[in-house]
This record gives structure tokens, sequence and C-alpha cells, in this order.
């Protein structure tokens, strides 16, 4: 018997299904998966959602749901039958390697065996090298998916990789260019640290529109895209698109209510946020943009009243921020991995003076293990400016600024580290404190800008006033 198993798991892990993927999905992070799995099921209209059923599957095995997994697996195969012959042979190995392991790991190693002879059959009429795997665009295309949606820059890398190997055997393949797209999209967010230009994140969303005339999803990703390199007028003409489309309305009314906070339009972007939250309120995204909107609108009242609110200004602020606040906290209740998530509330309960509590949100997000690296740049950043401002610690600041920099990753967040940084320093200079690490300081931002003789000067400056200082001493 035990042979038996151990010939049963040999021959499993050569399977290509989600048990063999490696998705990489944190225990805290299954509910709010499940939760965005279940709203594209009911509110994405797309030709590929046997996919989404064999994932659902997936994260019910995880959480020791095995019932309704067979469940969802169950409906991955009628959805499959009602495929064309040639889109489905793929998706059915995927399901049947699926079965395979949800019943070995039930303790069926009958019923896994008889998927597994289901899964061999179907490679031998392919004309498959292996046993139980086939190499081709669709199978790749299937494991695209399945990363795309478990999120991440890791997952977001492998499912980039899987759809251009797919779309270099079909390159015109519409569902193949839509993946490709959307995770192109998603790794563009990671900035020039993953080697992706905006430019060519264009290219590649215009590409599967002219394959996908009709797909308002990807349309709203193209205005976002356009609005991030300063084209925000024709960005507009393709949110207002795929707003007039009933396609994946529930998609289409996120973006735009992003596109319209970021454009300004706060009370448009609000009333399109509770549209869509009427759907979807376990969105942790949807309650994270709220949050943001009334941030916005939070700034905006301060800087009419030239940062120093005050009667019913100082009121609406107050009001503001606790809305905020308690949009974010939703937002983190569904999805506590959320690390932006936690530096707005942070940012927010510091804004108020709640203090400790911004401290023990900070230190959340500067605790957690493997957060990438414009992510902790962005976390150094916020934490350096709390400390700065709200605690007045120079120390910290200090501290928090030159981590952020030394993590090596071109970002926005880097050249605002540099200003502040700078800033801080020319202030201690002129305030006469700290003043030669604060030369120091300097020196190393020249150093970091390409200008050496600046640079130079003021490392010759610390230099010489730290060798006064301890003949004086």
């Amino acid at each position: 018997d035990k042979s038996e198993g151990n010939l049963l798991e040999e021959s499993l892990v050569q399977l290509r299904c989600h048990f063999t993927w490696e998705l990489l999905v944190e225990a805290t992070e299954l509910p709010d998966l499940e939760n965005r799995i279940l709203d594209e099921i009911d509110y994405l209209d797309t030709r590929y959602n046997a996919g989404i059923h064999n994932l659902l599957a997936y994260v019910k095995h995880l959480k020791g749901q095995n019932q309704e997994a067979l469940g969802s697996l169950r409906e991955a195969e009628a959805l499959i039958q009602q495929e064309q012959a040639a889109q489905s042979e793929a998706r059915s190995l995927v399901t049947w390697g699926n079965y395979a392991w949800l019943h070995h790991r039930m303790g069926r190693p009958q019923e896994a065996q008889a998927y597994l002879d289901k899964v061999e059959e179907a490679c031998k009429k392919l004309g498959a090298s292996s046993r139980y795997s086939v190499q081709c665009p669709q199978m790749d295309c299937e494991e695209g998916w399945a990363l795309l949606k478990c999120g991440g820059k890791k997952n977001y890398e492998r499912a980039h990789a899987c759809f251009e190997k797919a779309l270099a055997v079909d390159p015109e393949n519409p569902e193949f260019s839509t993946g490709y797209a959307i995770s192109t999209y998603r790794l563009d967010s990671f900035n020039k640290a993953t080697q992706v230009s905006e430019a060519f994140c264009l290219q590649a969303l215009r590409e599967a529109i002219r394959l996908n005339p009709e797909d308002a999803y990807i349309k709203a990703l193209l205005a976002l895209k356009l609005q991030d390199v300063g084209q925000e007028a024709e960005g507009e003409k393709y949110i207002e698109e795929a707003l007039g489309n009933t396609s994946s309305q529930t998609y289409v009314l996120r973006y735009a209510a992003k596109f319209y906070r970021r454009k300004g339009c706060l009370d448009k972007a609000l009333w399109l946020l509770k549209m869509a939250l009427r759907a979807t309120p376990s969105s942790a995204f949807l309650h994270h943009q709220v949050g943001l909107c009334y941030r916005a609108q939070v700034i905006a009242i301060k800087r009419a009243a030239n940062w120093q609110p005050r009667g019913q200004d100082r009121e609406n602020v107050c009001r503001l921020v606790h809305l905020a606040i308690g949009e974010i906290q939703k937002a983190l209740a569904i999805k506590p991995t959320f690390e932006l998530a936690y530096i707005d509330l942070a940012d927010l309960y510091a804004e108020i003076g709640r203090y400790a509590e911004a401290e023990d949100t900070f230190q959340k997000v500067l605790c957690r293990e493997n957060t990438n690296d414009q992510l902790q740049q962005v976390i150094h950043y916020h934490y350096g400016h709390f400390q700065e401002l709200h605690k007045r610690s120079l120390d910290n600041a200090i501290t928090h600024y030159l981590k952020g920099l030394k993590i090596k990753t071109a970002s926005h967040t880097s050249e605002k580290i540099l200003t502040a940084l700078e800033k801080l320093a020319k202030r201690c200079v002129r305030q006469d404190v700290r003043v030669v690490e604060s030369l120091s300081i300097l020196g190393f931002i020249h150093k970091l800008k390409g200008e050496v003789s600046e640079a130079l000067q003021y490392y010759e400056k610390a230099l010489r006033l730290a060798a006064d200082l301890n003949a004086a001493s």
C-alpha cells in the first residue's frame, strides 16, 4: 500500500494544475482571495471562467472545505462542456488534475487514480511526450490566469511569462493577449524595478483592445495607464466608453472611480464607488478607494484654508478623517495583508493626533517579511515623515529616510525621500543642529544625484568641522 501511495504521489506531481503551480497565497489572504473570485464569477463578463471555478476549488480545499471544492470542480466541468472541443482540452486536463489531487488529499486513492487515467488517455491522444502533462499555449494560459488572480509581484511575474509563452505560439489569440496586457499592467505598478516601461504597458493594452474591442475592463485599465502618463483626456474617452458598456460594469465602476479620484472629481468618484459597493460590499479595494476619496477631500479643505482650517472647516476635516479611517479599517478587516492601506491608516491616525495608534499601525508593516523593495521604500518614507513631523524625532526620521534610500530601486518614492532628507539636513545646518552629520548627508544626497563635485564639497566641510570640534574638545 505504501509503495502504491508513493507511485500515486509521483504521478500526481507531474500534473499541471492548481495543486502543482505553487500559487503563492498567505493563509491570511484566503478570505479576500475567495471574495475576489466570487465577485469575478458574478460580475466579470468573460468567456474564460472555467478556470476561476478551478481556482475557487483550490481555495476551498486550502480552507478545509473539500466537499465545496468538489462542487466547484463540477461547475468547471459543466462550463467546459459548453466550449468548443479545441478550447476545452487544456481546461479539462487542469480540472481532472485538480480532481485527482483533491481525491488524493481526501484519502480516496481509487478516485484519484481514475482521474489520473483520464489525464493519461487525453495526453496520449494529444501526442504529449509526458504521461500526465501536455505542453500547449492554452495550458500556459490557464496557469497564467491562476497566478494573476492570486496577486503579488512574484505571481504577476510568473503570470506574465506564461502569457508571453502562449502568445509566442498564437500571437492573435484574444484570451492570451488579454492576460498578457493585464499582467503587464499589474507589473507596471511595481515601477521601473520590473523593467516594464509605461510605453510597453500601453502597447500591450492597446493590442488587447484591438483583439477584444468589446472588453470594457481592458478599456478601463488603458484609461488609468493613459492618466499615469499624462494623457488624461484620451484616458477619459476610454473610461466613458467603458461606462457606456454593460459588460463587467462592477469592475468598470471601481476603475472609473479611481480615475476620477485622481482627476480631482471626488464627488463623482464617491458616487461610482458607492454604486460598486452595493454589488460587492466585501471588496477591500473599494473600501480603500472610498477612504482615499475622503482623505483627498480633507486635503482640499486644508489647502483652501491655507493649511490652517478653523471653525466649520476644522470640524469637516475631523469628520472626513474619521470617515476615511472607518473605510480603511473595513478594507483591512477584509484583507489583513493590504500593506498600502496600513500606511494610509497610520497617516490618518497621525493627522488627528492618535500617535500611539499610528505607531502600532506602522509597526505592523515595518515588521512584515517578504515585502517588495518598492513597498519597503514607501513604508520607510511615510514612517520617516511621521517621525519628523509628528514625533519630532530627527534621529528616527533620518534613519528611516536613509533606509529607504539604501533600497536600490528606481521609483518616485526614492525621489520624494531625497527631497525630504535634503530639506531636513539643510534645516539642521541652518539651526546649527547635528551639523557634521547633516553635511555628510547632503554629500551623500549629491553623490546619489551624480553631482560628484558638490558631494565632495559637503564631505570636506563635514571633515573640517569634525576636526575642529575634536580639537576644541
